[in-house]
């Protein structure tokens, strides 16, 4: 990595900013949205290279779910999801890594793990009473 890519930009600031104040675990269009209510000559072109170069610095979280878009997460220490199958909405999961289910895994095929991610789906609590 350049030390270009490793400067606190005011664009990557922003981002950065848009991120860790909202758990909504945004797409790029969406930060795009509101980086330029900040800075209106911002490009989506920028946008994207600055969350690429974030999430490569472990700033922050790149999640894909199969779509045809990521989503962003400002917390980039290692946690669960929850993914609603109706609306979309991703949402933490607040409980403890299962960091056994890495011991079973190298246990079970000899491999060196270094993490794991683990998504839950099924219906939010907004489309359950919308039902």
């Amino acid at each position: 990595m350049t030390k270009k890519n490793t400067r606190m930009t005011k664009q990557k600031r922003i981002i950065l900013q848009i991120l860790k104040n909202t758990d909504s675990h945004p797409t790029a269009d969406y930060i795009y949205q509101e980086a330029r209510k900040v800075l209106p000559d911002i490009s989506l072109g920028t946008v994207y290279r600055n969350l690429r170069v974030l999430r490569e610095q472990g700033e922050i979280l790149e999640l894909s779910y199969g779509s045809t878009f990521s989503r962003y997460d400002g917390n980039p220490s290692n946690h669960y999801h929850f993914v609603c199958t109706k609306c979309g909405k991703v949402q933490d999961v607040d409980i403890v890594l299962k960091t056994k289910l890495e011991e079973e895994v190298r246990e079970k095929m000899g491999v060196d793990v270094e993490g794991h991610r683990l998504e839950f789906y099924g219906v939010c609590n907004d489309c359950k009473v919308k039902n």
